[in-house]
């Protein structure tokens, strides 16, 4: 198995009495223990009056700490948010006055007021740095470029069987502050950005995942380097009892053995053989593929044909959510039921159905060149639609998936010129259809029986608001199909 010598035991269950969200105990005095007391009256920014921001300014003030608000775009905030809102452009000199700041991950974190006021010495933070000071509970958390949220889901829906039962949040939709009730959750499961990661003192989980670093978010990170080290801050804190899932890629060998030499009991995941690692996706000789996870030191497997969910790279995000559900004391049962029920979540190669003589697909989440590629890999002959912002990816690594697997691709975007250059490197007729309504509408009337891929490769700022419009604009245009038919 993955585990090399000086492992625990095989899949040994974790220990669950045991805190495991705490900040390192050598970190300065935490934030809320600064700000209470004498210091009462000491005020607080919020930069960013999104759902998270909105959800630190609701803690704070809940805790009767002061604070006041700030947002580059003009919004409206919830009522009993009573605090001062600044709308407008964020300067260094408005910030000097704050005994602290409170970053929200959409934020740029090297906007340069932020950077200022940062050089400036005043105390910057994200919603995690909060969280952690406060939970003391059991932390899951899993962080990576592509898969976070599917993975995520299923581990909550997994570990709510469990007496205490889980609550899911940070990135994966419900800030992770509006956990923090008036009773603490036993466990948490957390999805956690780069931009959460980067923001904190490091947590402790007692169960962490990294799925993949790919090429993303280069506009909101100095560098690529910059992009991995944030997503490595998950497990800067982990110890002796901890559980670390890393890919079976030789690139993370150099961080499994530092974990190891930590105490840490690491697993592996990846396309391969149960022989070697703990969980993953293995192909049969016969060409079929199935999902493998342990239950202590035996197998367990479920034929692809069995689970609703399409694609290799889905699979492998079912088997990080079974082996981690298993850890915990799920009953393979339960595990079994859900993973062939479980028909993955909206904009993640999600089949609409039949329409028109063909299945139309929305993967409007595949916001980068490799969660594209996973999802053409899927299929032996796609049509497929692409196009958005790319910033500043690198598009031609697709040429191969293009040439192996699309029939004609149709480009949405205002940037078509990088999509319309990989389609002829790669031997393809392409469409430029602008909108999404003409995109779905051409592709209609394409080869017929092929499937209609929408996986962009590319971020939809340039045209909608963020991925899940864009997805419900396909979805729209598909309904607006039927309809004629």
């Amino acid at each position: 198995m993955a585990g090399a010598e000086g492992d625990r035991p095989l899949l040994d269950y974790l220990d669950t009495t045991g805190a495991g969200g705490a900040i390192h105990p050598e970190d300065p005095m935490s934030m809320m223990e600064q700000h209470t007391g004498s210091d009462h009256d000491r005020l607080t920014a919020v930069i960013g009056m999104g759902k998270t921001g909105q959800s630190a300014a609701a803690f704070l003030l809940h805790h009767g700490l002061a604070c006041e608000a700030f947002d580059e775009k003009r919004v409206e905030v919830p009522r009993e948010l009573d605090m001062p809102l600044h709308i407008g452009k964020l300067k260094a000199a408005d910030l000097q006055r704050f005994s602290r700041i409170i970053v929200s991950p959409g934020v740029n974190w090297n906007h340069p007021a932020l950077v200022e006021a940062r050089n400036s010495g005043v105390p910057m933070y994200g919603d995690l740095q909060l969280f952690g000071e406060q939970y003391h509970g059991n932390i899951i958390a899993v962080t990576g470029t592509n898969g976070k949220t599917t993975t995520v889901s299923l581990i909550g829906t997994l570990l709510d069987t469990l007496p205490g039962g889980i609550e899911a949040g940070g990135n994966i939709g419900t800030p992770m502050l509006d956990l923090l009730g008036d009773e603490e959750p036993a466990r948490v499961v957390l999805e956690l950005s780069s931009f959460q990661l980067e923001r904190a003192a490091p947590i402790r989980p007692r169960w962490a995942a990294l799925l993949n670093i790919q090429p993303d978010h280069a506009d909101m990170h100095a560098d690529a380097a910059a992009y991995r080290a944030a997503k490595l801050r998950l497990f800067a804190n982990q110890g002796e009892g901890d559980k670390a899932m890393l890919p079976c890629d030789v690139e993370w060998d150099a961080l499994a053995d530092e974990l190891r030499g930590r105490g840490v009991y690491v697993r592996r995941f990846g396309v391969g053989y149960p022989e070697t690692m703990d969980c993953g996706v293995q192909m049969l000789p016969n060409g079929s593929w199935q999902l493998f996870w342990h239950h202590y030191e035996i197998p367990e497997f479920i034929s692809s044909d069995e689970l609703p969910s399409r694609g290799v790279h889905q699979h492998l995000n079912l088997a990080v959510a079974a082996q981690a559900a298993t850890d915990f004391g799920v009953s393979i049962s339960v595990v079994r039921q859900a993973l062939t029920s479980f028909r993955g979540l909206p904009h993640r190669l999600q089949s609409l159905g039949i329409v028109a003589g063909r299945e139309w697909l929305n993967d409007s989440k595949a916001t980068n060149p490799d969660a594209a590629i996973a999802a053409l890999k899927s299929f032996h002959q796609v049509v497929w639609i692409c196009g958005g912002l790319r910033k500043g990816l690198d598009v031609s690594v697709l040429k191969e998936a293009v040439a192996s697997h699309v029939e004609h691709v149709y480009i949405i975007g205002k940037d078509p010129k990088p999509f319309v250059e990989l389609a002829d490197a790669a031997g393809v007729p392409a469409t430029f259809a602008k909108t999404m309504e003409q995109a779905v509408k051409l592709a209609s009337r394409s080869q017929a029986g092929l499937s209609v891929l929408l996986s962009p490769a590319a971020a939809s700022q340039d045209q909608f608001a963020n991925y899940a419009e864009r997805g419900n604009a396909f979805v729209n245009a598909v309904k607006a199909l039927e309809a004629k038919a």
